[in-house]
């Protein structure tokens, strides 16, 4: 069986590795004002916080169209029998749900969607992950089985800057957002049921961080092997620094760095930062 692997732009799975590994993309869009960018394609992560930095409102976000990912599916079923699409969480997304509506009206190729139930590259994991079981054969069955397996480790936590951007972009409510900013607290973000919530709120960015990097440690201490990525919203230097600290204390690890981009940065707002990790 001849199985494709496709996702959408908040994986942040850079177009090389896209293009090296075969895995197909449908992007989510950013629009200021009247003029929308796909991320990804239209409009770079770094162009992306410049813009927002000058803009007087925060740009909108908006899913793929079913239209778009229609023939997006259409040209994949002349070269495949099924694909496995792997999406954003749906609790703060209709992608997922829109492919799964698209995949209906499309005949000739199976269409097997996956919600990650979180975002940017711990969904990439489950990406690389469908990936390499496909290219080894494997049914869509035995790959769907295999990401579920993967989503009982995974974990990711989040610290953002400014609760203003999650709140007006309607992700996290209002009481949540006004204790926040009242406090100076930076609080660690986390999904639970598909939404974002707040895990702990902690007065000073430093001690967020440790936070997270404590309850990563913490999986470390069990004795198995993860796959670990630090995540940034305009923050590279932070994230490598991070990185390093991680690194000295536990060489070997497997760790690598991502991006917040365009769709998943309007919300967050520059200089947040988040880890990511699963259990290989």
């Amino acid at each position: 069986m001849r199985i494709a692997v496709m996702t959408d732009s908040t994986a942040y799975i850079p177009a090389e590795t896209r293009k090296e590994l075969g895995i197909h993309m449908v992007p989510l869009s950013v629009v200021f004002g009247d003029t929308s960018y796909q991320e990804e394609i239209d409009i770079t992560t770094e162009a992306f916080y410049q813009k927002v930095r000058e803009a007087e409102e925060l740009p909108k976000t908006s899913q793929p169209s079913i239209g778009y990912i229609t023939e997006k599916l259409t040209r994949l079923a002349a070269d495949y029998d099924a694909v496995i699409s792997i999406h954003l969480s749906s609790g703060i997304s209709g992608t997922c749900q829109a492919v799964a509506s698209a995949g209906e009206m499309v005949e000739g190729i199976s269409v097997y969607t996956y919600d990650s139930e979180l975002s940017c590259m711990a969904q990439g994991f489950y990406v690389f992950e469908a990936v390499k079981m496909a290219k080894e054969n494997k049914p869509p069955e035995e790959i769907m089985a295999r990401l579920d397996e993967m989503k009982q480790s995974m974990r990711a936590y989040f610290m953002v800057d400014d609760l203003k951007n999650l709140q007006r972009g309607g992700r996290l409510n209002s009481a949540q957002a006004i204790v926040g900013s009242l406090l100076q607290v930076k609080p660690i973000l986390h999904f639970v049921d598909k939404v974002i919530v707040p895990f702990e709120k902690i007065r000073t960015r430093k001690k967020a961080l440790n936070r997270i990097v404590g309850m990563l440690e913490d999986d470390i201490s069990k004795g198995k092997a993860l796959k670990v990525v630090i995540i940034h919203a305009n923050c590279e230097e932070a994230a490598r620094e991070l990185q390093q600290e991680i690194t000295e204390d536990h060489p070997g690890l497997d760790i690598m760095i991502s991006y917040f981009g365009p769709v998943i940065g309007t919300h967050l707002g520059e200089g947040a930062i988040g880890i990511a990790w699963y259990a290989k």
